[in-house]
């Protein structure tokens, strides 16, 4: 073969491997563009709706009304059907009224977020623990979503599966996936009002003849117990807290890498109660516990079963 049509192969497979890569590049940009959107979006946009939670065999409805002002953000959350509680949050604070109609568990500076509010603020730092790829284009609640997909890049975490409404950004459905490829957990809109902010009225707190339990995950002074979690997982919360039913404090730790959230609690063992060991799971929810020192350590999450143990068996006295 001449050496011109050779050369002229070799720069033409260097051509279309930079196309390639410069193409891959692109569609990386343009699905971290639209998790950008949806984080904006579920604090930034006004909307009220209905959606359905799936976890294993159980399934709640639920209405959500979401409200940007000159106050804030404004967000409450009913559960529609089951045992009656209600979620308002008002900026970082997160009132749950209690179904028993006289108590208020309150939450100061609270994490907690709900649906569709799944993303940090920041998507970009997922892009270290999950590829993010762009799907086709899906109809939820009679809107057309984008879908994307975040894919792990280890066996500490599971797929999830987004579909955002091609209007604003805002998430209207999400599929947690096991690597088999099972639904673990998915939420989704059968109806939506995006743009028309829900009345101010709708989000008054009613505290009148109410207790109100602060229940603020506030870092303590000290936490006696080491963990390394999985790589990615970042400490989040921690707190020393009375739990009901409990007899003394309770450690509660959360760890989290954006999207996937472990929890772990430590306790002293009661010999009067028994105590869980080894792996099970509650639904979807991942369990593992193990004894130190005389208290049960319990790690739990919608994650995978490496996860659940690697952490778990990391935990030490300080």
């Amino acid at each position: 073969m001449p050496a011109g049509v050779v050369w002229r192969q070799d720069w033409l497979a260097v051509g279309f491997a930079a196309l390639m890569l410069l193409s891959g590049t692109a569609r990386a940009d343009a699905a971290l563009d639209w998790l950008n959107r949806a984080a904006a979006a579920a604090k930034q946009q006004n909307y009220s709706g209905i959606y359905v939670y799936h976890h294993g065999e159980h399934v709640e409805v639920l209405r959500v009304l979401h409200r940007t002002d000159a106050t804030g953000e404004l967000e409450k959350v009913e559960v529609l059907d089951g045992t009656p509680r209600k979620f308002l949050r008002i900026n970082n604070d997160v009132y749950c009224h209690l179904p028993d109609g006289k108590s208020v568990r309150l939450e100061r500076n609270a994490l907690r977020r709900f649906f569709p509010a799944l993303l940090p603020a920041q998507p970009a730092g997922l892009l270290e623990y999950y590829e993010v790829k762009l799907g086709g284009v899906e109809r939820v609640a009679g809107r057309p979503c984008q879908v994307v997909m975040l894919e792990p890049h280890d066996g500490y975490r599971y797929s999830y599966n987004l579909w955002l409404d091609k209007q604003t950004g805002l998430p209207l459905k999400s599929r947690v996936v096991n690597d088999s490829g099972g639904v673990v957990s998915m939420f989704v809109f059968s109806e939506i009002q995006i743009g028309k902010a829900p009345d101010a009225g709708s989000f008054r707190n009613d505290l009148a003849g109410k207790r109100v339990q602060q229940a603020s995950l506030d870092k303590p002074a000290e936490v006696a117990w080491d963990v390394t979690p999985p790589p990615g997982f970042e400490r989040v919360q921690e707190a020393v807290r009375a739990l009901p039913g409990k007899p003394a404090p309770v450690t509660h730790l959360v760890f989290s890498d954006g999207l996937s959230v472990l929890s772990m609690f430590v306790e002293r063992i009661d010999p009067q109660m028994p105590n869980l060991r080894g792996l099970s799971a509650e639904g979807v929810i991942g369990i593992y516990a193990r004894e130190v020192d005389g208290h049960t350590v319990t790690i739990l999450g919608e994650v995978p079963n490496m996860a659940l143990i690697e952490t778990g068996n990391s935990v030490k006295r300080k």
